[in-house]
C-alpha cells in the first residue's frame, strides 16, 4: 500500500502542469506534493518564468544553458518540504549547483530577513544569469545581503559562510560530498542526489545531530545531471 501511494504521487507530480505560476503551485498542492503553508507561499511568491525561459509552468526539467537544467517543479517542491524545518526564519542555507537561481530565491523567501542563503555555481554565465533572473522581481534579497550568489566548486561547499542549517544539492554526486557534510551545522539537514550518471540514483536525506553524529536515508529514486567539474560540463 505504501509503495502504491508513493508511485501514485510520482505520477501525479509529473501531471502538475499549470497555466500560470500560481496554477502550477496549486496543482502541486492538489497532487499532494506541496503540503506546508511555508513552501506554498514561497513557491507562489517566486515566479518560475523569471528563471526558466521555456515552459516555465511545465512540470518537467528545462534547459537553462551551459549544459545545465532547472529541475522539475515537483522536485523543487519535494526538496523544500524536506528542508522546511531547517528553512525557518533566521536560518542559514547553502544551495549547491544553484543554476538559474530559482530554488535559491525560494529558500531565501523562507528564511526571511533575518536569515541568509548562498547559492554556489561553478559556471560564471549561470552565476551572472541567476543574478539577472533574481533582479527581475526579487532584487531586494540581493541588496539586503539575505541572498548571495558565488562562483565556485560546489562539491567543496562554501566554507566562508559555514556552518549551514541546511544544504541542498541540485545535481547528482557519485558519493555524498564530505566537504558539505563537514559544513552542515549540528542539528542540520542536507539533501543530495547520489549515484552515477546514467545509473541508479537516490535522493538522500542526511541529518546531523546536536553531537555531530550523522544519519542518512533514501527518500526516492531520481534522475539528475551529474555534479561534476566545469571542464566536463561545458
Amino acid at each position: 500500500l505504501g509503495l502504491t501511494i508513493y508511485l501514485n504521487l510520482i505520477v501525479m507530480a509529473w501531471r502538475s502542469h499549470g497555466s500560470s505560476n500560481k496554477d502550477l503551485i496549486d496543482q502541486l498542492k492538489n497532487n499532494g506534493i506541496v503540503k506546508s503553508v511555508a513552501v506554498y507561499n514561497a513557491m507562489v511568491a517566486v515566479d518560475r518564468k523569471d528563471f526558466c525561459p521555456n515552459g516555465p509552468y511545465r512540470d518537467n526539467p528545462q534547459p537553462i544553458g551551459s549544459n545545465a537544467t532547472i529541475s522539475a517543479p515537483h522536485m523543487h517542491a519535494y526538496s523544500l518540504e524536506i528542508l522546511q524545518n531547517h528553512l525557518k526564519q533566521g536560518k542559514k542555507a547553502l544551495d549547491v549547483g544553484s543554476g538559474s537561481g530559482y530554488l535559491t530565491v525560494c529558500m531565501a523567501k523562507m528564511v526571511g530577513e533575518s536569515g541568509r542563503v548562498i547559492g554556489i555555481e561553478h559556471i560564471q554565465n549561470l552565476v551572472d544569469a541567476s543574478i539577472v533572473n533574481t533582479r527581475k522581481s526579487n532584487g531586494a534579497l540581493i541588496d539586503s545581503g539575505n541572498l548571495k550568489f558565488v562562483l565556485g566548486d560546489g562539491r567543496l561547499g562554501y566554507s566562508e559562510g559555514a556552518p549551514y542549517d541546511c544544504i541542498h544539492v541540485g545535481a547528482a554526486a557519485e558519493h555524498m560530498p564530505e566537504h558539505l557534510v563537514e559544513q552542515l551545522a549540528p542539528g542540520g539537514r542536507l539533501v543530495c542526489p547520489v549515484g552515477p550518471h546514467g545509473g541508479t540514483q537516490e535522493f538522500i536525506q542526511l541529518d546531523k545531530d546536536n553531537e555531530g553524529g550523522v544519519s542518512q536515508k533514501s527518500i526516492m529514486g531520481v534522475v539528475y545531471v551529474p555534479l561534476t567539474d566545469k571542464n566536463k560540463q561545458i
